[in-house]
């Protein structure tokens, strides 16, 4: 099945690139694979203090791809898989579509102004074309209407 990787946070562009990625699902029939991320901490000298700020990253993930998958049910009608994963974000979005045959565009959004974020970055910059599949780059400035009679 045609699947949309979207990774998904706390900015308003990622709800952009879900939305658009849900919908497009929806018309080819396809899937979308949501994926937080949770970016490893800088060292902290009490171990115990590290594992709850670990710990508490890793929740709030779960709890955002949680609401993601809802977004894509009430948005699409699909199901959409589910995926915490930790590490360097872009190594963890490489390592998940190489891990899959199936991805069929990575799904990311721009903020409405301002420099692009981090991934939008990598994979259109420095890492453009050596992906497995296509970047799709939803513009963060978009009207919805327009969004939603694009996908």
């Amino acid at each position: 099945m045609r699947t949309y990787l979207v990774v998904i946070d706390d900015s308003p562009e990622a709800s952009l690139a879900l939305r658009f990625a849900a919908r497009r699902a929806a018309r080819t029939g396809g899937g979308v694979a949501v994926l937080a991320i949770v970016t490893p901490q800088d060292f902290v000298a009490f171990g115990a203090v590290q594992a709850t700020i670990e710990a508490e990253a890793r929740e709030h993930a779960e709890e955002l791809v949680a609401a993601a998958a809802d977004a894509v049910v009430q948005e699409a009608g699909v199901t959409p898989q589910i995926m915490v994963k930790s590490g360097k974000p872009a190594d963890v979005v490489r390592e998940v579509i190489n891990a899959s045959d199936e991805t069929a565009a990575l799904v990311l959004a721009t903020a409405a102004n301002g420099a692009p974020g981090p991934l939008v970055a990598h994979f259109t910059g420095q890492d453009a074309g050596t992906l497995p599949c296509p970047v799709m780059i939803v513009p963060g400035g978009i009207d919805l209407a327009r969004l939603d009679a694009l996908s």
